[in-house]
């Protein structure tokens, strides 16, 4: 059984260029589109799709934003699969119940006019928070496509050991024939000097090599077909990827299990999603 892609549309020209990209994702990995719309969302349907149905925004239906999305999912997959619902309930409640059954789910930012790309919206945040599946937050600069990308690089952030994220970088380098760039940050505390006993010569070089050592370990299960660059940099790890992610077209991150306090986002992937100059994956950690 193929799980499908699931992608939320609200009737906004960003949950549209989600749709674009989830129907690259759905052809990509060789698996049904889930166009999924809740009544329940603040109307966002924009001046280019009530033009596209030649009728007044104000008139625009829930019939209408999925029969818009599914010709926009048809128009470079003709042969696609799509199936559309909508759903009288909270949104955030409609895609996380959908996420138990889709291999991602995708969604784009909310916002108006010229800030549509800078701000990310609860729905979207609640689900990449939560989700029983990888989260693709379309945001940022890219083409609406998730193949042939500006870059041609994606970026993965890695952790200390292989993980989900990892995995699905893999993956995603591999089905896109893209460069994978795995990086690693590290600090150097300030209180440390060269006249730490354990740290005689450069501490920042001690720093440095232990996080390429962590990084080799992370990826010691890479694929030898995944065209790999292994990178680490000194500073803040949402600092780090914040810049790298003006040389990606996706940016991969991982969220942790649920511990005692339930889900959370860390900072970094808090950060990153508001602030990434390209798309971002957040993907559950299985292990």
């Amino acid at each position: 059984m193929f799980l499908p892609m699931v992608v939320g549309v609200d009737g906004s020209e960003s949950s549209l260029r989600a749709v674009d990209w989830a129907a690259d994702e759905a052809a990509l990995h060789g698996v049904p589109l889930r166009i999924v719309h809740a009544y329940r969302w603040d109307r966002y349907e924009g001046a280019s799709l009530a033009r596209e149905l030649g009728k007044p925004s104000g008139h625009v239906t829930s019939d209408d934003i999925l029969v818009v999305a599914t010709r926009r999912a048809r128009r470079h997959h003709p042969d696609l699969a799509v199936t559309t619902a909508a759903v009288a309930e909270e949104p955030e409640y409609v895609l996380l119940r959908e996420a138990r059954n889709a291999s991602a789910v995708i969604v784009g930012t909310r916002g108006r006019g010229e800030l549509a790309d800078l701000l990310l919206g609860s729905v979207s945040l609640a689900v990449a928070t939560t989700a029983d599946c990888p989260v693709i937050v379309i945001r940022g600069n890219h083409d609406n496509r998730a193949v042939g990308g500006r870059r041609g690089r994606i970026v993965v952030g890695v952790a200390d050991a292989p993980t989900a994220a990892v995995r699905f970088a893999y993956e995603e380098a591999r089905r896109r024939g893209a460069a994978l760039d795995a990086v690693r940050a590290w600090r150097c505390p300030t209180h440390e000097t060269v006249d730490h006993p354990l740290l005689a010569g450069t501490p920042e070089r001690v720093h440095e090599e232990r996080a390429a050592k962590e990084l080799e370990a992370a990826l010691a299960d890479a694929p030898a077909d995944v065209r790999l660059r292994r990178h680490t940099a000194e500073g803040p790890a949402r600092r780090v990827l914040l810049t790298a992610s003006h040389e990606g077209d996706l940016l991969v991150l991982g969220r942790r299990r649920p511990g005692q306090f339930g889900h959370r986002l860390g900072r970094v992937a808090h950060t990153l999603l508001h602030h990434s100059a390209c798309p971002v994956a957040v993907v559950p950690d299985t292990a």
